[in-house]
Parts: structure tokens; sequence; C-alpha cells
């Protein structure tokens, strides 16, 4: 079931790119991101409150607090740079070269939490890293 949410993630990640290239015409790009979070947080409060989860937040301890804080910073600064790389760049280039995060989290994985690394999940991390060299780097 996983894979399902897995794909849905991508398609709309997709269309992100693509609403924001047509969007961000002639705007600042941070001015872009500060209203495309408006939007996110009003959607996810939206599913939290419809559901009634919102009773977890007591459950919550310090350390799940910290380090949520900490991706919704890591999130909301990849947005900023995303958006401005989107306003500079095309988006058949752009989104690709984000995607480096797939490989760049497999490497933190092992790193930080100790996964293991498999020779299948290796090989698709080069490749990643490779294809991205390939779009940076004009011929």
């Amino acid at each position: 079931m996983w894979w399902i949410y897995a794909l849905l993630s991508a398609l709309f990640a997709s269309l992100t790119a693509i609403f924001a290239k047509i969007g961000i015409k002639g705007v600042n790009s941070n001015l872009a991101t500060a209203i495309r979070t408006i939007i996110i947080l009003l959607v996810a409060w939206g599913i939290v409150l419809a559901r009634k989860e919102a009773k977890g937040i007591t459950t919550l301890s310090k350390q799940n607090i910290l380090f949520i804080c900490l991706s919704g910073l890591a999130t909301g600064l990849s947005w900023i740079f995303y958006f401005k790389a989107l306003q500079l760049g095309k988006v058949s280039q752009v989104a690709p070269v984000d995607k480096l995060s797939v490989a760049l989290t497999i490497v933190l994985s092992v790193l930080f939490l100790g996964e293991a690394l498999t020779l299948k999940t290796a090989i698709g991390a080069i490749l990643i890293i490779a294809g991205t060299v390939v779009l940076i780097f004009p011929s």
C-alpha cells in the first residue's frame, strides 16, 4: 500500500513543479513560497481536524517536536531554493536535479540512521547522481 502513496506523492510533486513555474512568472519566489505555505497549512490542518487527529498533539515528546520542527525548517528552506531555481531555470532541469535529494537521503539514512545499504540501492543512488551531473553540466 505504501507504494500507492509514494506514486501519488510523485504525481503531485510533478504537478507542483508545473503549477509553480506558471504561477511564479513575475512574482518574487519567496512571496510565492509563503503563499504556497499558507495553502499547505490550511489543507494539512483541515485534514487533521476533519479526521479528529489533533488529539495526538498531547502525546508528542520533546524529541518528536524538535525533529518535526527541524524537518519543517528543512522543508521550508528546500521550497525557498526550489522556487528560486524554478524561477531561473527550466522545470525539465530543476525538478530532476531536485530529486538528487533521493540519493542524498540514501547516503544520510546509512550515516545517521544506520540503515543497510544494499547493492541495488547503491546502484540506484549512483545512477541518480550520474543523471544529475548530466543535467547540470552542459554538453
